[in-house]
């Protein structure tokens, strides 16, 4: 080989040796590290040595997950509300029977079928949980609007099966969630372009979740959300009397495992960030509207607060009505933010109507 050949050949293999690099780099930024397997590892970094799995509780798992849905099949029909049929139906989500109440519009179905809302709900002790409990009047709102309206259960919540292992410290009440949301968009009473969601405190934190894992989720509500960063909660949120029964239940469990096998968020901060959706907002699917009392005594108002901004600083549209003096369940002021969150789906999921 001649000379110029040589340096030719050096020159080659230097730049494609920059590139992996590069590449290698960007691809883990948010990938964890396995747990530790040698001294050596663990004196070198927090977490062990690098691997391109995702963590179970990571974004990039929920990208790369699958979620069919399935058939939405009625087993109870329910006495009907003022304009519309309400069901307990069921579906699967990883092999599970998932339950949840659905209601449908009574009257002329659209020709392009009716828009659709996912509502997730709150933290209920899994135990004490019923289909038909709780919510009627937030449900009934959204119903009565014209809505084609789901809330499951999530596992292991009433008659759901599988563990309720909670929402901080596992995805499942996530994927369950992203499973109703296309049974719901197989409906062929429903309109496919037009579901948004719908979330209430935990269900404001797995909403979030789900509209930067799917594109298909229009627009989403989200009262009193549980939307901060991992850091945030980790360090920034505790929720008293909530006992803590399981590795992903509510309570401290989650922040003692993650942080004992990764560091904590200020040792470890791209571990924390691959788990939170916040860090993930340039994916996110539609815009948010967010509502939140002052005197909120169980989430921060500064997580909607730091959303909203997270949101418009990369120019993704988000909104915050805050409430002076009113609670977690938005009580005081109720009717202004159903009356605010219906005219917002109304705009995006049925082109502008305004009207309850």
């Amino acid at each position: 080989m001649n000379k110029s050949k040589l340096i030719l050949t050096v020159i080659v293999l230097s730049l494609i040796s920059f590139s992996l690099i590069a590449f290698l780099k960007n691809r883990n930024s948010y990938y964890f590290k396995l747990p530790v397997i040698d001294k050596l590892a663990q004196d070198q970094e927090i977490g062990g040595l690098d691997k391109l799995t995702p963590h179970p509780l990571s974004i990039e798992a929920l990208k790369k997950g699958e979620y069919p849905g399935s058939d939405l099949t009625i087993e109870q029909t329910l006495s009907s509300g003022s304009n519309y049929k309400r069901y307990i139906a069921s579906y699967k989500s990883e092999g599970l029977k998932i339950f949840g109440l659905l209601t449908v519009p009574i009257g002329e179905e659209p020709e392009d079928g009716w828009p659709a809302i996912i509502f997730n709900h709150g933290y209920i002790p899994p135990a004490q949980y019923r289909t038909t409990e709780r919510y009627s009047a937030y449900t009934d709102g959204f119903s009565r609007a014209g809505y084609v309206l789901f809330r499951p259960d999530y596992r292991g919540h009433g008659n759901s099966e599988g563990e309720a292992s909670g929402a901080y410290g596992s995805n499942d009440y996530t994927i369950d969630v992203l499973n109703a949301f296309y049974s719901v968009k197989n409906l062929p009473y429903v309109n496919r372009e037009k579901i948004g969601m719908w979330g209430h405190s935990l269900g404001g934190f797995v909403t979030l979740r789900s509209m930067v894992v799917s594109k298909d989720i229009k627009a989403g509500v989200i009262w009193a959300g549980v939307v901060g960063s991992y850091e945030d909660l980790f360090s920034r949120w505790r929720r008293r009397n909530i006992p803590s029964t399981t590795p992903g239940s509510r309570g401290g469990s989650w922040r003692q495992q993650l942080s004992r096998e990764y560091g904590e968020p200020d040792k470890n901060p791209e571990f924390w960030h691959s788990l939170s959706a916040n860090y993930f907002l340039a994916d996110i699917s539609g815009p948010l509207q967010l509502h939140h009392g002052t005197a909120d005594n169980s989430v921060p108002l500064e997580f909607s607060e730091k959303l909203v901004q997270q949101m418009k600083n990369i120019g993704k549209e988000a909104d915050l009505f805050t409430y002076s003096g009113d609670d977690h369940n938005l009580s005081a002021y109720f009717n202004s933010a159903m009356q605010r969150s219906v005219e917002f789906f109304n705009k995006y999921l049925k082109g502008g109507e305004t009207n309850l």
